[in-house]
């Protein structure tokens, strides 16, 4: 019997990149999957198409993770298809690169919208009935930058750090419950996001790295099933840095 067989997976931003690469592992595992794009119906359906070639049912769904009633209209549908949702992957977030002086209100608002807030959507709709269950498993995503103070990148530090308090009150609110929350924290990870506004193409650089590369997107899936596994049944609360040993924290 595979380890998360039975069980029902829901990643955000899942449609591609990190997001994609924990849907298959997850799947691998014999989870069935809700694979979620913010707007890309095509990449939701394609990665679901993928999951189901290993032997499991998929459902995709579009959502904006920043709209509440689009997060609580993914749950009713994953509900609907699997009877809940037994393990939640917060992925989804923003990543915009500005002067603190020419962030707008509007951007502001955005960004956190997607990170925070909709971190926040997300473990409101899951948390329910995990209580019910008596089982969940909850992995937030943050961001080394965030723990470094990244230049021109102030308001998503800010809002990645915020995941960090959401996800200790909930690990501790909810350790008694069997329901386990922990963050990763990835750093340097070798995806198709746009490199353009990265300085000297800092991001292809790999010689602060010891171990020498970037990290591959199946470096964080094998994270994000290790923590909702048993593998992983006395930690709670905890931030993984998956960065090849560029900083310690």
């Amino acid at each position: 019997m595979k380890r998360l067989e039975g069980k029902t997976a829901l990643v955000t931003g899942s449609g591609r990149n990190i997001g994609r690469a924990i849907i298959l592992k997850l799947a691998a595992e014999g989870a069935n999957v809700v694979v979620n794009a913010r707007s890309n119906t095509e990449e939701a359906e394609s990665v679901a198409a993928e999951a189901r070639e290993l032997g499991v049912e998929a459902l995709p769904f579009v959502a904006d993770v920043s709209d509440h009633q689009q997060v609580s209209n993914m749950f009713a549908a994953a509900n609907e298809q699997f009877g809940g949702v037994d393990i939640l992957i917060s992925n989804a977030a923003i990543r915009p690169h500005q002067p603190f002086t020419e962030v707008t209100l509007e951007e502001w608002h955005r960004v956190r919208g997607v990170v925070l807030d909709g971190a926040f959507h997300v473990a409101h709709a899951a948390i329910p009935y995990m209580e019910q269950k008596g089982y969940g498993r909850i992995v937030f995503f943050t961001g080394d930058g965030a723990f470094k103070g990244t230049a021109q990148r102030s308001h998503v530090s800010a809002a990645k750090m915020g995941i960090i308090g959401l996800a200790r009150g909930l690990a501790s609110e909810f350790a008694p419950k069997n329901i386990r929350v922990n963050v990763i924290s990835p750093g340097r990870i070798d995806t198709s996001r746009d490199l353009s506004w990265y300085p000297q193409g800092g991001m292809r650089d790999t010689a602060d790295i010891p171990i020498g590369r970037l990290g591959h997107v199946d470096d964080i899936a094998s994270a994000a099933v290790f923590l909702v596994t048993d593998d992983c049944g006395f930690m709670t609360g905890q931030t993984l840095h998956i960065n090849g040993g560029t900083d310690f924290f």
